[in-house]
């Protein structure tokens, strides 16, 4: 998946880069984490829910990993950023092909609550930081399943990893300190706006 049809200038560069509507694509070395610590789950055929999918290219590398049996669900809660990642995809043949079959779907909602339609999933990554676990998204994994989250804790922001195992118990592990936009509502959506 070539990152230059995702990000809008320098797209090798290892930083996280603006994509407009407060949004940014994470730093390559990021999604590359991401992938890593989900890929037990990204076997052939699997389900995954992509929250906060922005300018969709973490959507299209974890639909290249779940292969042609494989179906990906991008959620964001801005309109433009839906849209902007359904035409990144469709500038390569592949992502044409990921769109068309149904293999890749972008969909607009509140990824906080997830996306219950395509549930169970066997992964779930979150691409941006949640203020709390939520347990919607928990409830949403398959047994076994695994969630990719950046979470604040305090002033500071973590990467955890959620485990759902065979037998339904859920086991939460604190990997790293990061740096992430945060998730938020809809803009206009917000109880505090007037």
């Amino acid at each position: 998946v070539d990152r230059a049809h995702f990000a809008p200038r320098n797209p090798y560069d290892d930083r996280p880069q603006p994509i407009g509507h407060d949004a940014t694509i994470s730093a390559p070395h990021m999604h590359a984490a991401a992938c890593e610590s989900l890929l037990p789950l990204l076997y052939p055929g699997a389900r995954v829910l992509d929250i906060g999918s922005g300018s969709g290219y973490l959507t299209a590398v974890l639909a290249q990993l779940v292969g042609a049996g494989g179906r990906v669900v991008g959620i964001d809660h801005v309109q433009p950023l839906v849209d902007m990642a359904r035409a990144n995809m469709a500038q390569s043949e592949a992502g044409r092909e990921m769109l068309e079959s149904g293999r890749v779907n972008f969909v607009l909602g509140d990824g906080r609550e997830g996306w219950a339609e395509g549930a169970p999933y066997d992964a779930i990554h979150v691409g941006a930081a949640a203020a709390e676990h939520h347990a919607a998204l928990t409830a949403q994994l398959k047994a076994p399943g695994r969630l990719f989250v950046p979470v604040c804790d305090g002033p500071r922001q973590h990467i955890w990893l959620v485990d759902k195992r065979e037998d339904g118990t859920v086991e939460q592990t604190r990997l790293y300190g990061v740096q992430y936009v945060p998730l938020t509502d809809a803009p206009g959506t917000s109880d505090t706006e007037e």
